[in-house]
């Protein structure tokens, strides 16, 4: 038995460099897509293999995440999948937008958010951080807000604007508010 455990071990260990899961592939299939003009657009957000081999697919756009994409892509995966058998006959793919109310997770998020009211949490304050997004560095982000503040010598408070830079790094979650 030991002798067997060892070869099963050392086999795995061996190959592992060459053994790709089925997420780096779908990725890659995702990847290739991409480069097509149609869905140049696209990025993936998130890529969930949950157990009874379901799938989650979350995508996101610079413009608009159309039903067709989500359909077409979906199509396109399944092909893969079944021509390669990487997975059994009962498996579920779900392709869709990251939807409204989402945290936003991707710099390209937060590029294409810029201008929308969002609610920042930040690591080590219980408070969010509400207001517009006005700009995105490479390692920040910048939110406009107003709050009213107590005018000097006066009892009368005045709204005031400000401007908050905030570290990538201290994001816990960004929530776009969407307002009707």
């Amino acid at each position: 038995m030991f002798p067997l455990l060892f070869v099963s071990y050392y086999i795995s260990q061996y190959f592992r460099p060459y053994m790709i899961s089925l997420k780096d592939k779908l990725e890659q299939l995702l990847d290739d897509k991409f480069q097509e003009e149609e869905f140049s657009k696209l990025f993936l957000v998130d890529l969930k293999i949950l157990p009874g081999d379901n799938i989650e697919i979350f995508l996101d756009s610079d413009e608009n995440v159309l039903f067709q994409h989500c359909a077409r892509i979906s199509r396109y995966l399944e092909e893969h999948i079944e021509e390669n058998q990487w997975l059994g006959e009962k498996y579920k793919i779900d392709v869709s937008s990251s939807g409204v109310g989402s945290p936003l997770i991707l710099h390209r998020q937060y590029v294409k958010n810029i201008g929308r009211n969002v609610a920042v949490q930040v690591d080590n304050d219980h408070k969010s951080i509400k207001g517009t997004l006005t700009e995105v560095n490479e390692d920040t982000i910048v939110v406009s807000y107003e709050e009213k503040v107590k005018i000097e010598g006066t009892k009368k408070k005045e709204l005031v604007t400000f401007n908050k830079e905030i570290p990538f790094s201290n994001i816990k979650k960004t929530i776009v508010k969407i307002s009707f």
